[in-house]
């Protein structure tokens, strides 16, 4: 059976923070396709210069539309793997019928788990400025690097940086923030295989947090795996020893799918 596999990028990332992940996929046999969120499109110096004018209007129930949609017209039902707000996506699809499994990777977690505010704080550099929800915002290298500068030398920080990081619709962090468009029922039984990964030095979405995320979906009989990574931060998809965790996410799929 050929898989085909979905990855959604998170905030401020480009659909190029997969690419690490992509290859490890497709020399196992997978066909891999990383689409943008809407209105993304484009080389990040581009996106960075000259964000689409309605970019900042852009809200978590668009861009969990758009990915239904691709998903809809394709042949098979895609596994899905996401990270952050793409992990929290990867589980809302789930939710709905869509794909055959799913890997949710340091993810923002669904509506009801926690304090909202707190991932507000964590999730946006402006610590909430006001009128943040309606502009397009930017993440500076300083907020980029300031958790990942023991994992990686200041000079590639800046070519990540550079070829990574894209302008995000502010919009989006509020609504994950106070659960608007972010529902999820943890008792549906029907639900496809879900892993859920967290990452030990994660300061963005906390260890504790995705555990606590997992605990929800003890209330399901659908197949539930979760994994901490340590040693690891919340970049832990393309920072040095990236290959445990493909690796690791490859052997689950595999499991789930009777890919042998």
């Amino acid at each position: 059976m050929n898989v085909t596999v979905l990855f959604i990028h998170g905030e401020w990332l480009s659909a190029a923070a997969w690419d690490h992940f992509s290859s490890r996929y497709r020399a196992c046999g997978y066909t891999c396709i990383a689409p943008p969120w809407p209105l993304s499109e484009g080389p990040p110096e581009r996106l960075r210069e000259a964000p689409h004018a309605d970019l900042p209007g852009l809200g978590i129930t668009q861009i969990i539309e758009h990915y239904a949609a691709l998903i809809r017209r394709m042949p098979q039902p895609p596994l899905l793997i996401g990270h952050s707000l793409g992990g929290l996506l990867v589980q809302i699809l789930l939710d709905r019928g869509l794909g055959c499994a799913g890997i949710s990777i340091t993810a923002m977690p669904p509506r009801g788990l926690m304090p909202r505010l707190s991932i507000l704080y964590k999730a946006i550099p402006m610590r909430m400025a006001w009128g943040s929800w309606k502009r397009v915002m930017y993440f500076p290298l300083r907020e980029f690097a300031q958790p990942l500068t023991r994992v990686l030398a200041i000079q590639d920080l800046s070519l990540l940086h550079a070829s990574h990081i894209v302008p995000a619709p502010g919009r989006v962090f509020f609504e994950a923030a106070f659960g608007i468009g972010t529902y999820v029922d943890f008792a549906n039984d029907h639900r496809a295989p879900l892993l859920l990964i967290a990452a030990e030095n994660d300061h963005s979405i906390r260890p504790c947090l995705v555990t606590s995320n997992y605990r929800q979906y003890n209330r399901s009989a659908a197949s539930t795996s979760f994994k901490c990574f340590a040693g690891h931060s919340h970049w832990l998809i393309a920072e040095p020893g990236w290959e445990q965790i493909a690796d690791y996410t490859i052997e689950w799929a595999q499991t789930q799918l009777g890919r042998f």
